[in-house]
């Protein structure tokens, strides 16, 4: 079969193309024929290496962490798709590799596709909504009328995050341009920042939960906006020991993580806050409750641009330089 593949960390010029055996396919797998893949900056994160430590792939490696497809064949013990069912997933982090025609996938981790979408529209949500889920409802439990900021609304995890919230009955702020206001109040959006012209911390405050996805002075200032006992939530850095207790890592390697967020983990303390990592899951049972959401017209992906397959590095190119106005990047492998 053809997959991208990265040879060596940090090259940000390479990547390519090539012919590469088709995948295994264990007991409880389902062999997925990938129709689109999208574009994520976790595909940034591990190309250079910024996971390498506690996440060691071997390489080359097949780039590549959310799929739509048709299941072509399945494992002797899976029962819950057949060949020719349409599907989409994220698959586990272990099992990467969703840039190629090929994939096989933990029956598990798999989901229906929506039925209301394309290929290119359904592969653009799973990781991001996977993420918005895990960070709502999961991890934050967000309640009718709780206020909650959710940065970079207009982002892959911002767009599908914002109208999440807003069917949870949060009041919803958001950070975009100007230029993405109107997008994101027709998403769900109750207040939208300009971060170009507006200092969120000087217009937002008591909120009870913050979704941070830029980290740096955009997560330190984002605790002084929540209220006593809120809760900071972020998808970039740093790792929390909880995390680490999560993939099993030795304790040297859980007292280093430990130590990375420590500044922000005294920081929020201070402000009688909470700061906590999110580092998404594959989950085939949390997307068929999205896939409800999304039948039912409640979540609907914003895709910014299609790329085909043999462009895949451009792809990545055009969503790392923010080119993307609004929603995510796919590749088109059909």
């Amino acid at each position: 079969m053809k997959a991208f593949m990265i040879e060596r960390y940090r090259d940000k010029g390479g990547g390519r193309v090539t012919e590469v055996p088709d995948p295994q396919v264990g007991a409880d797998d389902v062999l997925v024929r990938v129709h689109a893949a999208s574009v994520n900056p976790l595909d940034f994160k591990i190309r250079d290496g910024a996971f390498k430590v506690i996440l060691p792939y071997r390489l080359p490696l097949i780039l590549g962490n959310d799929f739509a497809g048709v299941v072509v064949e399945v494992g002797s013990d899976v029962t819950r798709f057949a060949v020719g069912d349409e599907v989409y997933a994220r698959p586990d982090k272990d099992r990467i590799g969703t840039f190629a025609e090929l994939i096989a996938v933990h029956q598990n981790d798999l989901a229906p596709k929506p039925a209301t979408l394309t290929m290119a529209e359904a592969a653009s949500l799973p990781l991001v909504a996977l993420a918005s889920w895990q960070a709502l409802v999961v991890k934050a439990q967000v309640q009718p009328g709780q206020k909650v900021l959710i940065h970079a609304g207009s982002g892959g995890f911002g767009t599908i995050a914002v109208q999440l919230a807003r069917q949870l009955g949060a009041h919803v702020a958001t950070t975009a341009s100007g230029a993405n206001a109107s997008l994101v109040k027709e998403l769900g959006a109750d207040v939208v920042v300009d971060y170009r012209t507006q200092d969120f911390e000087e217009v937002l405050d008591s909120y009870d939960v913050v979704l941070d996805t830029l980290g740096g002075e955009t997560l330190e200032k984002s605790l002084r906006v929540l209220k006593p006992g809120g809760k900071a939530i972020s998808l970039t850095v740093p790792p929390d020991a909880n995390f680490a207790r999560e993939l099993g890592v030795n304790p040297v390697l859980r007292q280093v993580m430990n130590a990375l967020s420590w500044k922000i983990r005294r920081h929020a303390k201070r402000h009688g806050v909470t700061y906590s990592f999110l580092f998404m899951k594959a989950s085939g049972d949390q997307l068929r409750e999205l896939t409800r959401l999304i039948d039912a017209g409640e979540i609907r992906p914003i895709v910014d641009r299609v790329f085909p397959f043999d462009q895949t590095h451009e792809a990545m190119e055009y969503a790392e330089k923010g080119r993307a106005k609004a929603g995510k990047v796919v590749v088109a492998m059909t």
